[in-house]
Order: structure tokens, then sequence, then C-alpha cells
């Protein structure tokens, strides 16, 4: 679990993420000696130079420092997740890939609740059922859920292909009816769906998009070369203060 803390204008916000696999987050030396250097709770985070090639960092970093290191690391420790948010802010707290096993996660304390893809495995209708009773079980005001490739049934395009096709790589999935999925995120009932769209809470606009870039063509949401640039797999989130405008170099 990672936390990042930033100031967007008057509006203060808090992260927390929890990552898949147990995974730490690294910080640079850089960015442990700004937060340092901060004035009026202002933490300025300078953007790696492969951020926008997603690949050719994982390569990089991968050869030149062994695996998951890259150079000026130093890695913290995580954060309890019942850690007091400071007075002010908004803690925003980010999870994706649960793939419909949330049951053993202890969810962080925090204001809004970002789910950014893959909570089910196929997009089964009684996997989005499932994954909605959880989120209601949630004490957060505001969740906010983002579809990612593995909810196949929220992908019409892609599910017009698969029952289509002599063989299917999802028998479970090729053999619903269109009146089964046709309306899927309806199922959502306990939280803001994002697919293309923003919505703006406690005065930051959150934009969501499903869409990976790659080559996984036998799972949903995907844009393939030329259209697509980088080898990143993931649903997209980008948030700003209220008023400015969006980024396309989500990272």
């Amino acid at each position: 679990m990672w936390r990042s803390r930033w100031d967007a204008g008057v509006l203060k916000a808090e992260a927390l993420a929890l990552l898949p696999c147990g995974l730490g987050m690294a910080f640079s030396q850089s960015h442990v000696m700004a937060a340092r250097r901060h004035q009026h709770s202002r933490l300025i985070i300078e953007v790696d130079e492969y951020s926008s090639n997603p690949t050719q960092a994982f390569t990089f970093y991968n050869i030149n420092q062994g695996r998951f290191q890259p150079p000026h690391v130093q890695m913290v420790d995580p954060v309890p997740h019942d850690a007091p948010k400071p007075p002010g802010y908004t803690r925003f707290v980010c999870v994706s890939d649960t793939h419909s096993r949330t049951d053993p996660i202890q969810m962080p304390y925090g204001d809004v609740l970002i789910h950014a893809g893959d909570f089910t495995e196929l997009g089964l209708p009684s996997e989005v059922k499932k994954f909605n009773e959880w989120l209601g079980s949630l004490p957060y005001e505001y969740k906010i859920v983002i579809a990612g490739n593995h909810e196949l049934t929220f992908d019409q395009e892609f599910m017009a292909d698969l029952i289509k096709q002599d063989f299917y790589y999802f028998p479970s999935v090729s053999k619903l009816k269109p009146e089964n999925y046709e309306n899927v995120q309806s199922l959502l009932t306990n939280c803001i769906y994002l697919q293309d769209s923003e919505v703006t809470v406690r005065g930051f606009r959150i934009y969501g998009s499903p869409w990976s870039a790659g080559l996984r063509t036998a799972l949903g949401f995907q844009l393939l070369p030329p259209v697509a640039s980088g080898g990143l797999f993931c649903s997209a989130v980008f948030l700003k203060p209220s008023g400015a405008q969006h980024t396309e170099n989500g990272g």
C-alpha cells in the first residue's frame, strides 16, 4: 500500500493504494527530498523520463537495476489501514484487480474509493452482483468504479464478436444471451460507474476509461496499434481539480 499527498489549490487530497501481489510502492530519492522541501503542504513530484513508455521503463529498470529496483529509489513502509487522515484532506483509496476476491481484503479508511478495473474474472452478471454487494458494505462517501479488460460483458462490441466464434475462449460468457448482459452496468447500484466519462466529487474532477493498449485481443476494451501506443494494461483514472483540463498522459 502506498501513500501520496498533494495540494490542488485550496483542495487537499491524500491517496492510499492497495497494490496487487503484495508489491510495495517505491518513491525516488528526489521524491523524498521534495517532500522534505515542501512548503505550505505542497509536494511537487518529478515525472520519470520513462513515464510515457511503461514497457521501455520496465525493460530498462529490470535489466539495469534488477527486478523492481529502479535507480535512486527508497522503499517506504506500508501505511496502516487505520492510519488517521490529516485534517482538511480528502482521502482517496485506490484499488484494482480484485477479480471477485474481495472477502479477505481489509480496506483502509477514506472518503472516496476508486476501483480502477478488473473487479471480476469474466464480467458475469453473478460476479457483478457480488461485487456490488461488497461495495454496499463499504463506508466510503463516494465509490467510483471503472471497468477493466476482464469485464467482458461491459464491452458490447467484444461480446458481439465473441458469440459469433466457433471456438469459444470463454464458454460461460459466450453462452450468455444478449438480454443477460446488455444492461450489465445497471447492476452496479452502489457506486458511480465511469466509462469514458467523468464525475466531480468534493471539488475533484475524475475521468475514467476502461481501454487498454496492447495485444490482448481475447479480452475486452482493447485498443490495437496503430491507435494505441506503449504496452500499459490498465484502466485509466485522471484526477484534476474542478475547472482544470484533463491530461491524456496517464500512468
